[in-house]
C-alpha cells in the first residue's frame, strides 16, 4: 500500500495510508544507506510503499520525489537537511520585529525554493503591532517581492479574516511553512484547523527571540486535498548544492540579465567588467538589498544578522 510520510521522530515514521488511516512504521533495513549525504533519507511529504504484516509495518520503498527543499545541516557542514518533499509551494512567515526577520534570511529561503522552481509565499505577521513607519516599510517589501513573482501579504494571526486569506492560498496544495522561532507559526497553524494543536509561547522580552515549540517537522491535514508542513524554528539558512556561478540563476531579476554580461555564465557579478547585473543595480532595476543578499550568498557569509 502506498502512503505519505506525515511525521518522523528519527526511528519511527507516521504515514498516512491510501486507506485514510495513519500507521507507525519503521524503515526496512535494506533502505538504510550508509553513504547518503542527507541527515534524513526519508522526509516529511515523501511518498512511500508500506508492507503490512501481522507483527510489523515497514517502509519498503521511497517513491521518486517531484521536488524537495533543503538547507545545510547545522551539525554537519558536508551534509544537508531535507525539510520536506513533494511540496506545491513554500510559505515563509516573517516579522519586522519581536523577532526581526532579515532580508538576507528571506532571500536565502526564496533562493532555495527557486532552485527547485517551487512557488513562494512571503507572509508578514503581527501587522497589529505595525507603526506607521512599519507600514511604509512593508509596502516597499510588497513592491520589491511582487516584481519577482513572490506572493506577499501581511496578517495578524489572531484575525479571522486574515486567516481566511491565508487559507485561500493554501487550498488544494501541500505547503511547507517556515520561519524563525517566535514569528507566530504555531498560532497561525492552530487557527487554520481545529485538528492542529501546536504549543504556543511568547517571545522573550530580554532576548527578543522565540522559544522552539516545534521539535520535529510534521505534516497536518487541513482537508482531504490541503496539507501544511510545520518545521522547527530556523535561526539560519545555509545553502547547499549550489556553485557560485549558478546562484544568480535563482534570482529571477538577475536570471534574464546574466547572459548579457561580458563573461556570460562565468560572471559572478562582483568586479567583472561590463557586468549587466551590476549595471542594473546602478540603474535600480535590480534592488540593492537583493544584490547585497546575492553577494552574501556567493561569499558564503553568515545570514543570521
Amino acid at each position: 500500500m502506498e502512503g505519505r510520510v506525515m511525521k518522523s521522530t528519527g526511528s519511527w515514521y507516521e504515514v498516512l495510508g491510501a486507506d485514510g488511516r495513519k500507521y507507525n512504521c519503521r524503515l526496512q533495513g535494506k533502505l538504510r544507506l550508509e553513504e547518503i549525504k542527507e541527515n534524513n533519507p526519508i522526509t516529511i511529504g515523501d511518498r512511500v510503499e508500506l508492507l503490512l504484516d501481522q507483527n510489523d509495518i515497514s517502509i519498503t520503498e521511497i517513491k521518486p520525489r517531484d521536488n524537495h527543499i533543503l538547507r545545510q545541516s547545522v551539525k554537519k557542514a558536508s551534509h544537508s537537511q531535507v525539510l520536506a518533499a513533494n511540496v506545491d509551494q513554500v510559505l515563509l512567515l516573517a516579522t519586522l520585529k519581536h523577532p526581526r526577520t532579515s532580508l538576507g534570511f528571506i532571500d536565502r529561503f526564496l533562493v532555495s525554493a527557486e532552485s527547485f522552481r517551487i512557488p513562494q509565499l512571503l507572509v508578514f505577521n503581527k501587522k497589529d503591532l505595525f507603526s506607521q513607519e512599519d507600514g511604509i516599510l512593508v509596502n516597499s517589501y510588497q513592491q520589491l517581492y511582487s516584481t519577482i513573482g513572490v506572493t506577499m501579504m501581511t496578517i495578524s494571526a489572531k484575525d479571522d479574516k486574515d486567516i481566511e486569506g491565508v487559507k485561500s492560498l493554501l487550498t488544494n496544495k501541500t505547503t511547507l511553512v517556515a520561519g524563525h522561532s517566535g514569528v507566530g507559526k504555531s498560532t497561525m497553524l492552530n487557527r487554520l484547523s481545529t485538528q492542529i494543536r501546536q504549543n504556543v509561547r511568547e517571545v522573550s522580552d530580554f532576548t527578543d527571540k522565540g522559544t522552539h515549540t516545534t521539535t520535529f517537522a510534521e505534516m497536518f491535514t487541513i482537508d482531504n486535498t490541503t496539507f501544511v508542513i510545520d518545521t522547527p524554528g530556523i535561526k539560519e539558512w545555509g545553502l547547499v548544492e549550489m556553485e557560485q556561478q549558478e546562484i544568480s540563476d535563482y534570482f529571477p531579476e538577475m536570471r534574464a540579465l546574466r547572459l548579457a554580461c561580458k563573461f556570460g555564465s562565468r560572471c559572478l557579478h562582483l568586479t567583472e567588467p561590463n557586468c549587466r547585473v551590476r549595471r542594473a543595480v546602478e540603474e535600480r532595476t535590480v534592488s540593492v538589498s537583493r544584490y547585497n543578499s546575492y553577494i552574501s550568498m556567493v561569499m558564503g557569509e553568515d545570514n543570521r544578522k
